[in-house]
């Protein structure tokens, strides 16, 4: 059958009050400012104070979107089922070998959570994992179990002490990324009466397991100070270890792959700090590696008395590593171990106590490369496809010649391997699972490119039936991201098969803004430049026409959070390419999002897109593409735009604006939707199977948008 959209005749309105602000002697008007709500920062703790008239307009909307999918309901049931089927109900991790046991997490068949798990190290089997559920294992962290009663719950980290007796884990309830940390004892299977709240949820034990390093959240939901927790002792009496004053920095934890050092980083987007303190002594106070520099970025690793350094210092683009005294590791100290090349970047290096592993990437095609660390003897870690996706697992290990990796492409599954950096030998610990069945044979994944407005070549990574028609009718589901320097890989996704399987041709557009081709391919995608980010998505879907991929009007764009400002970005700019677009959690007020220094992303965010209350020309650059600005009187593709209540970086305003303002503007087209969930923030429905509900949603959108024959 041939699906339709079908929107009720009346969509909800939202009223017009209009809040003018004069910036750099402009007048800016808002016309829907008032949906955000004034108590904010209480609805991300408690979403039930949303005032009354913002939450019915977001019910009524809900309603609205619900009323025009209606027609998808059963299709929808089919692609959860398919999307389901393709999933290893009782998958687990590769167990990861720390002293007398062995660490990892599984699911229970039907389970919603993880399972975070051990067995004694004697009974992990080397080879393919196997049943993770048997004899001798230790539930350590039920997710199931913990997530009952809740509508929300996100399991975030659970670490051991170094002499295995107790685990740190954390929690958030509401989908606001405030977590709360907890301490089990492993000898009793019962949490300590510990509870520290409001936090990033990351932690780092002491070396004598009595204490542990943790980041607090400020009142404006930043993470700014890393506070020690000593057992037994209220979370009121932690002792600040590191309190950043600077509100544009983030402050993270984490701790050396020799297991020897908290590491504390502040960093914004184009800086970075790091402290260091033995976590055998963690009283002690925290040492500064080289201090700030603007635009400075750097991060280390530890073995011996040296420091690695893996930094863009002294004009390294796409990155170095340095090595440095440990007595003495200041930036005039650092001293070129593995030096720049342009165009070769640096992504990660994992320090082990004989080998330095370094991921490279170059024209967008990532690689290993091992070098030993006596010798200096470097060789390369091959693969043979087009395109595909390549990941290191550190895992707990330092004192080991193993190095594990993750290896998949569009059509191949993921597979996990532990590669002997002296023998070069590779074992297969595990080949993902696809239950109802996958022939990569039945696909073709293929990497072209785009030529962008000033000539640049973007990549776009491609996948479809083998049986796909190439003349033009297809329709094609393009996705895109292009912010913040972070990579779409081509990695092997299980639900885009539900569309590829009813003809869809599925394409990543790696377009400037991402790393894919290097720092400059991020540089050339910010700030003063962030239009390349829009220009290259467009060139990449009318190249894809020309190629006869697809055809104009058939294609659906799909990007979210920074990738939802592209799709708004977008639909301002070529609404006559696409069939629909799908904004999920989207930043497409960027304007008076960058003015409100009070909101808890806008002060780090401000070396991303530029601050628009202190610098004109940024105020102008942000202008003149924030989407929700620039909603003109003309036609617009079919749009659904997704929302998180309680969701702290793009918060529940941000697409019920736009949808508010592309209705009262636009000419035609559409309809325009907006589906909001109530119970909870950035990263939708917490529980696997529920994620499915909400991805099914977006395919079905999709498959209707684009008028496409779909069978239920």
């Amino acid at each position: 059958m041939t699906l339709r959209l079908s929107p009720p005749a009346a969509a909800p309105v939202a009223p017009v009050r209009p809040v003018t602000v004069t910036v750099h002697g402009r007048a800016v008007t808002d016309p829907y400012a008032w949906l955000k709500a004034e108590n904010w920062k209480d609805v991300l703790k408690d979403p039930s104070a949303l005032p009354a008239e913002i939450r019915d307009l977001l019910v009524a909307e809900n309603a609205y979107a619900d009323a025009a999918l209606s027609g998808t309901t059963a299709l929808r049931e089919t692609l959860v089922a398919e999307m389901r089927g393709r999933i290893r109900e009782d998958d687990g991790s590769v167990p990861d070998l720390d002293g007398p046991f062995a660490y990892y997490t599984r699911y229970r068949e039907g389970g919603q959570h993880p399972l975070v798990c051990r067995r004694p190290a004697a009974a992990v089997a080397p080879g393919l994992v196997g049943d993770l559920g048997g004899e001798g294992e230790e539930i350590l962290i039920d997710g199931d179990r913990e997530g009952e009663g809740h509508a929300f719950f996100s399991l975030e980290d659970a670490s051991h002490s170094d002499d295995h007796r107790l685990v740190a884990w954390s929690a958030d309830t509401k989908g606001s990324e405030l977590y709360t940390i907890r301490v089990r004892d492993l000898a009793t299977g019962r949490d300590l009466e510990d509870r520290v709240l409001a936090t990033t949820g990351d932690v780092v034990w002491s070396g004598d397991g009595r204490a542990f390093w943790y980041v607090a959240v400020d009142e404006n939901h930043r993470p700014a100070t890393v506070r020690l927790h000593r057992l037994g002792t209220p979370q009121g009496d932690d002792e600040t270890v590191y309190e950043e004053s600077d509100p544009g920095f983030f402050v993270g934890i984490g701790e050396t792959q020799s297991g020897t050092y908290l590491v504390v980083t502040a960093n914004d987007h184009e800086t970075a700090e790091v402290h260091l303190a033995e976590r055998a002594t963690p009283f002690a106070p925290l040492r500064v590696v080289a201090k700030r520099e603007h635009k400075l970025i750097y991060s280390v690793e530890h073995r011996g008395d040296e420091l690695f350094v893996l930094t863009n210092a002294d004009g390294a683009e796409d990155f170095k590593i340095a090595v440095a005294p440990l007595d003495a590791p200041a930036k005039a100290n650092w001293r070129d171990l593995i030096p720049h090349r342009a165009g070769v970047m640096i992504r990660f290096q994992h320090v082990l106590a004989r080998h330095l592993v370094r991921l490279e990437l170059e024209n967008a095609r990532p690689r290993l490369i091992v070098r030993d660390a006596e010798s200096g003897a470097e060789h390369t870690v091959a693969f043979a496809e087009e395109a595909y996706s390549l990941g290191l697992s550190p895992g707990h290990a330092f004192d080991t010649d193993l190095i594990r990796f993750t290896y998949s492409s569009m059509t191949t599954p993921a597979e996990t391997y532990d590669y002997h950096a002296t023998t070069r030998e590779r074992a297969l610990r595990k080949r993902q699972d696809v239950p109802s069945g996958h022939d990569p044979a039945a696909y073709v994944t293929r990497r072209l490119f785009a030529t962008a407005p000033d000539g640049e070549q973007v990549p776009v990574s491609l996948l479809h039936r083998r049986d796909t028609p190439l003349d033009g009718t297809a329709p094609l589901l393009l996705y895109g991201y292009g912010s913040y320097g972070s990579l779409m890989s081509a990695a092997f996704r299980t639900n885009p098969l539900s569309l590829v399987d009813r003809g869809f041709v599925y394409a990543i557009a790696h377009v400037r803004g991402g790393t894919e081709k290097g720092w400059r391919w991020y540089l050339d995608g910010k700030r003063e430049k962030k239009a390349n980010t829009f220009t290259d998505f467009v060139a990449c879907a009318r190249a894809l026409i020309e190629a006869r991929y697809t055809g104009p009007g058939r294609i659906v764009a799909h990007g979210g959070s920074a990738g939802g400002m592209l799709m708004g970005a977008v639909a301002n700019l070529a609404p006559e390419l696409f069939a629909g677009i799908v904004a999920d959690v989207p930043f497409v007020d960027v304007l008076n999002t960058m003015l409100d220094g009070d909101l808890p992303l806008t002060p780090p965010e401000w070396p991303e897109w530029g601050n628009p209350g202190a610098d004109l020309q940024a105020f102008e650059t942000i202008l003149s593409y924030s989407p929700y600005d620039n909603v003109a009187a003309k036609a617009y593709p079919a749009i659904l735009a997704l929302g998180g209540l309680t969701d702290p970086r793009v918060t529940y305003w941000e697409p019920a604006k736009w949808v508010a303002r592309l209705r009262a503007t636009m000419t035609g087209g559409g309809p325009v939707l907006l589906r909001t969930n109530m119970e909870a923030g950035h990263g939708g429905a917490a529980g696997r199977f529920d994620r499915l509900e909400e991805v099914a949603l977006i395919y079905a959108f999709a498959l209707a948008a684009a008028g496409a024959e779909a069978a239920v």
